[in-house]
């Protein structure tokens, strides 16, 4: 069963970057996509980011141009790297296999990200 591990959240003003990390074990993640999700108090989750096992990279048109993710395989890992933060991005940071979609439907605790005014 596949574990999933997110980290790097954080608080920080408008304008600010921060780096999330996912990590992953009792599976290797690389003939999977990955993809990140985030969810804000009150709100349903929201698709945010996701990448091919090629590569490619997929965005939610509210962040397009500010988040970039990543992944290594080697370290069995995805990235999320966030820069110009605005506030409507304050929620909890979710990664997992998949393209879009959790394919296995296991979700890690995730991470907390909150962006003040």
């Amino acid at each position: 069963q596949v574990q999933l591990t997110e980290s790097g959240g954080g608080t920080v003003q408008a304008g600010a970057s921060l780096r999330l990390s996912c990590a992953t074990t009792g599976r290797s993640p690389v003939l999977y996509a990955m993809s990140w999700f985030r969810q804000a108090s009150g709100k349903e989750r929201e698709f945010v980011a996701a990448i091919s096992v090629s590569s490619f990279t997929h965005y939610a048109d509210s962040v397009k141009g500010r988040f970039t993710i990543s992944r290594d395989k080697a370290k069995n890992s995805a990235y999320l790297q966030m820069n110009n933060l605005r506030t409507e991005d304050t929620g909890i940071y979710y990664c997992v296999l998949g393209w879009m979609t959790s394919e296995n439907d296991v979700w890690g605790q995730g991470t907390q990200v909150t962006v003040t005014s």
